[in-house]
């Protein structure tokens, strides 16, 4: 079973072998390191670049208004900020220019907390990302879903921006269609040694992982049930997975959706769901002041206010200026296993 680094790493194979992807680049992304997840290892058209990540959204701006496929990273989101008025061009070039001049760029970046980064390594993106127009923002939560929603960025004539989860890319998942069973073959084959003088000699033996897609817009239900529902994705989803399988056990079913896409939202999938429980939570670990679920909140309340029979409630990340370092300090500023079921049981009790 592939983890999300894996999985990111043979759908970017995929895309230079088939779909025409020429350039995965920033800092550290080419050889020796294959990035610092090690998620564009073996690839051959990465390549580094200097610490700019003003000049990395700029290349990939001209790269992709020549119509060339191309994948820029930002090593880590806390570093993104200084280029906010270069991703509004992008995201408004099709509209300025009547439609005449396409930007199909993609752009990776590592989002959240969940390995320890402190204040410079460990921000969510996901809420500014949703204000920048002309972008679609997609994020997966498991391994199988970030190969395909990558293939889909890829090939998307819009900007798309790419945010994975830091804490998930270790995680494995189900198995891709063609993909090893064992994990210790893929390994050997996709994994670059760890020794310097071998990884200089070092090939990758590609896999040869089926062409699927995750369609950008189209949410994903983990789990069916009627008495509420979860809304959230990335890190946070397996963690709401978790707490629906335990509250299983006690006779209440919670049902799950995986959102996969940010803009377009898959705003049906959330609809029919309330429209069937009348209880919605959403979890993320965005800051909670102008969080993204502050706005499906606002929606439910517009558009689904006689269906629900609780307010609609939202669990993010403390509006604090940074995470800490010490274990203690981040696991109480993001969403954790046990406060989602504290706010869920808090939900289910709540009388209309």
């Amino acid at each position: 079973m592939a983890n999300m680094a894996q999985s990111i790493r043979m759908a970017l194979h995929h895309a230079e072998t088939n779909l025409g992807l020429k350039d995965v680049f920033v800092q550290d992304v080419g050889a020796p390191l294959g990035g610092v997840f090690t998620a564009t290892q073996g690839i051959k058209c990465a390549w580094n670049t200097p610490l700019d990540e003003r000049g990395i959204v700029g290349a990939a701006i001209g790269i992709a208004m020549t119509g060339d496929r191309c994948v820029a990273e930002i090593q880590f989101c806390d570093y993104i900020f200084n280029t906010i008025d270069l991703l509004k061009m992008a995201g408004n070039t099709l509209w300025a220019t009547n439609g005449r001049q396409s930007c199909g760029l993609t752009l990776m970046t590592p989002v959240g907390a969940g390995i320890r980064g402190s204040v410079y390594h460990s921000h969510s993106f996901d809420g500014w990302a949703t204000r920048i127009p002309g972008w679609k923002i997609v994020i997966p939560s498991n391994p199988k879903d970030a190969y395909g929603l990558l293939l889909s960025a890829i090939e998307d004539p819009n900007p798309v921006m790419f945010l994975k989860p830091k804490a998930l890319l270790r995680v494995k998942g189900d198995l891709l269609p063609g993909e090893p069973e064992s994990e210790k073959e893929l390994k050997a084959r996709i994994d670059a040694p760890v020794d310097p003088s071998a990884r200089k000699k070092w090939a990758p033996d590609w896999p040869e992982i089926e062409d699927f897609r995750i369609p950008i817009g189209k949410a994903s239900i983990c789990r069916e049930g009627q008495a509420a529902t979860i809304v959230s994705y990335g890190r946070t989803l397996p963690l709401c997975v978790a707490v629906a399988d335990k509250l299983k056990s006690e006779g209440i079913d919670l049902e799950v959706i995986d959102l996969r896409s940010l803009y377009p939202y898959d705003w049906q999938a959330i609809k029919s769901s309330i429209e069937k429980t009348g209880r919605v939570l959403f979890v993320n670990e965005e800051t909670e002041v102008t969080n993204f679920a502050e706005h499906l909140v606002f929606r439910c309340t517009q558009e689904l206010f006689y269906h629900l029979m609780a307010r609609p409630r939202v669990l993010a990340g403390k509006n604090v200026p940074g995470i800490g370092l010490h274990a203690n300090l981040e696991e109480n500023t993001v969403p954790q296993a046990k406060e989602i079921e504290r706010e869920v049981r808090e939900l289910l009790q709540e009388q209309p």
